[in-house]
C-alpha cells in the first residue's frame, strides 16, 4: 500500500461541523508549481513531489483524507461589524499532523467560490499570493508566530482585477484558523451551545491547561491575551504593520494571519498606513497595541454567557480583565525594546528603562530615521565608540546626540553581539517587494527567489538589500488582492 503524503485528520469538521460548510475547491485547469517549501513540507512529513504537489495543492486533485469545507466567522472590518463573513474564496482541507505530532491547518487560498464569497470569485492572482508566501517566510525567520505557505501554484487561469492576471492558489499553513470572528458568528446567532463547544474545542487545540481552570473560558481569554500582546509587541519591534487588523483577522493561537495590506516600515512615523482601504488610519503603526485591546474587548463580549450565568457578574469579570490589557501589552513591548537596545537587565537598573526607550522613539519621530537601520547602526556605535554610524540616520541628531550617552551607561555585556542578535539587518524592504511581485507577475521568478533568501537569513548583512527605498519610491500603498 502506497503511504499517503500526508497524515491527514478532521478534528475540527468532526468535533464542529456545524462551523463550517463542505464544499470542495474549483479544480485548477492547468496547474503548474511556482514554488513549492521544501522545507516546511519535510517538517510536516509531506512527501509530496512538486508536480504532486501542484495537482493536490490546487483543487485539480485532492489530498487522500482531505475534507474540504469553507469556515464560517464573522467580523469588525475597520470597526463595522459583518454577522456573516467567512472563507470566500478558502477551503480547509483537513489538518495535518506532523513527525513531532504538532497538528496544522492546511487551507486553500484563492481556490474558488463557497457559500460565502458574497458575489466575489473566489479567485487570487499570483502577485498577492507570493507576497504572502514572502511575508510569512520573513516573519518566521524573524522568530515571530506566524502562518506560513507550503506553495503557490499558478492555476492556469486569467482573473480580473484593475486588469487581467494570471491567477494562484497559495496553500496556508497555520496552527488553526479559530479567529475572534469564529466565536463573534455564534455570540452574533445567541448560539451559547456552540459557543461553548468551539471554546472547548479551541482550548484542546492550544491551550490545554485552561481546560482545568475553575473558568475555562476566563482561561482561555487571559492566555489568548497573553499571546497576543506578545505577538503585536513583536510586530512592533521589527516595524510591522498589519494593515487589517479586522477581528476576523485575530487567530485564537497567536499567529499572525492574513498578509494583505501589509509592509514594514522605513522610516519611523507612528502614523504610518500602507493599506489602500485604510483612508482613517485605524490601522497605523502607533494604533496597533490599541486595536489589541479593541479587538479582545470583542472577544470577551462573545464570550460573556461563558464568563458566568450571571450578565452582570459576566461584565464584571470582563472589564477587568480588559482593564490589564494596556499594562500587559506594555511590559511585553518593553521586553522586545530592552532586547533591541541591549540594556543591562539588572533590577536596580530596569527602573528608567522605559523612559529610555520612549525618549529614543521621541528622538526619531519626523527626522526621517530608518527603523531597521537605526538599530543595527547602534551595535557599530557600540563597535567604535562613535556616534557617526547612526547620527547621519537623522535630519537633526540634536536629541539623538543626548540620548546616546544615556543608553549607553545602560548596556549589559556583550551589547555589540546582542545588538546584532536582536536587530534585523534585512526586511522585506517594500520598494524590493513590489519590483520582486511585479518580475514574477511577468514571468520571472529570479528577483523574487533573491529576494526570498535574503529575507530568510536576516540578521545577516546583504548590502544589496540593506537600505530603505531611494528618493522618488513615493509613498507605498497595498492592496487586499480580492
Amino acid at each position: 500500500m502506497t503511504k499517503p503524503a500526508f497524515r491527514f485528520d478532521n478534528s475540527y469538521v468532526r468535533a464542529l461541523g456545524g462551523t463550517c460548510l463542505a464544499t470542495p475547491p474549483d479544480p485548477a485547469p492547468a496547474p503548474r508549481m511556482v514554488i513549492y517549501n521544501h522545507a516546511l513540507a519535510a517538517r510536516l512529513g509531506v512527501t509530496l513531489t512538486e508536480a504532486e504537489a501542484a495537482r493536490q495543492l490546487s483543487g485539480a486533485a485532492l489530498p487522500d483524507g482531505a475534507e474540504p469545507v469553507a469556515q464560517a466567522y464573522a467580523g469588525h472590518q475597520f470597526g463595522g461589524f459583518s454577522p456573516q463573513l467567512g472563507d470566500g474564496r478558502a477551503h480547509l482541507l483537513g489538518e495535518c499532523i506532523a513527525p513531532d505530532g504538532s497538528r496544522h491547518d492546511i487551507a486553500l487560498k484563492g481556490s474558488g467560490r463557497t457559500p460565502f464569497s458574497r458575489g466575489g470569485d473566489g479567485k487570487a492572482a499570483l502577485g498577492p499570493m507570493l507576497r504572502e508566501y514572502l511575508m510569512g517566510e520573513a516573519m518566521h525567520a524573524l522568530g515571530i508566530p506566524t502562518t506560513r505557505a507550503l506553495a503557490v501554484v499558478a492555476t492556469g487561469e486569467t482573473i480580473l482585477r484593475d486588469g487581467p492576471l494570471p491567477g494562484a492558489v497559495l496553500t496556508r499553513i497555520a496552527a488553526s484558523h479559530i479567529r475572534v470572528g469564529t466565536f463573534q458568528f455564534f455570540s452574533a446567532r445567541n448560539d451559547t451551545e456552540t459557543l461553548r463547544a468551539l471554546t472547548g474545542y479551541t482550548i484542546a487545540r492550544h491551550y490545554p491547561a485552561c481546560a482545568d481552570a475553575e473558568s475555562p473560558a476566563l482561561a482561555l481569554f487571559d492566555a489568548v491575551t497573553a499571546a497576543q500582546a506578545r505577538l503585536i509587541a513583536q510586530w512592533m519591534g521589527v516595524g510591522f504593520i498589519h494593515g487589517v487588523m479586522n477581528t476576523d483577522n485575530m487567530a485564537l493561537s497567536g499567529e499572525t494571519i492574513d498578509y494583505g495590506p501589509c509592509a514594514f516600515m522605513d522610516a519611523y512615523a507612528p502614523g504610518t498606513v500602507f493599506s489602500s482601504i485604510d483612508h482613517g488610519g485605524r490601522y497605523a503603526y502607533a494604533n496597533q497595541p490599541l486595536i489589541l485591546g479593541w479587538n479582545l474587548a470583542r472577544l470577551a463580549e462573545a464570550l460573556l454567557p461563558l464568563f458566568d450565568p450571571d450578565a452582570d457578574r459576566a461584565v464584571d469579570l470582563a472589564n477587568a480583565r480588559l482593564g490589564t490589557i494596556a499594562g500587559r501589552y506594555r511590559a511585553e513591548w518593553l521586553a522586545v525594546m530592552r532586547g533591541k537596545l541591549a540594556l543591562d537587565g539588572t533590577a536596580a537598573a530596569a527602573a528608567d528603562d522605559a523612559a529610555l526607550c520612549d525618549d529614543l522613539l521621541a528622538a526619531m519621530e519626523g527626522q526621517g530615521a530608518d527603523w531597521t537601520l537605526t538599530y543595527r547602526r547602534l551595535a557599530d556605535a557600540t563597535l567604535t565608540g562613535q556616534d557617526g554610524a547612526v547620527l547621519p540616520l537623522f535630519t537633526d541628531p540634536a536629541a539623538m546626540r543626548d540620548w546616546l550617552p544615556r543608553w549607553r551607561a545602560r548596556l549589559g555585556p556583550d551589547a555589540p553581539a546582542r545588538l546584532r542578535a536582536a536587530n534585523p539587518a534585512v526586511i522585506p524592504r517594500n520598494h524590493q517587494v513590489e519590483a520582486a511581485l511585479a518580475a514574477a507577475t511577468a514571468g520571472d521568478m529570479a528577483p523574487f527567489l533573491a529576494l526570498l533568501r535574503a529575507v530568510t537569513a536576516p540578521y545577516t548583512e546583504q548590502p544589496a538589500y540593506l537600505l530603505p527605498a531611494p528618493a522618488g519610491f513615493g509613498r507605498h500603498v497595498t492592496y487586499c488582492g480580492t
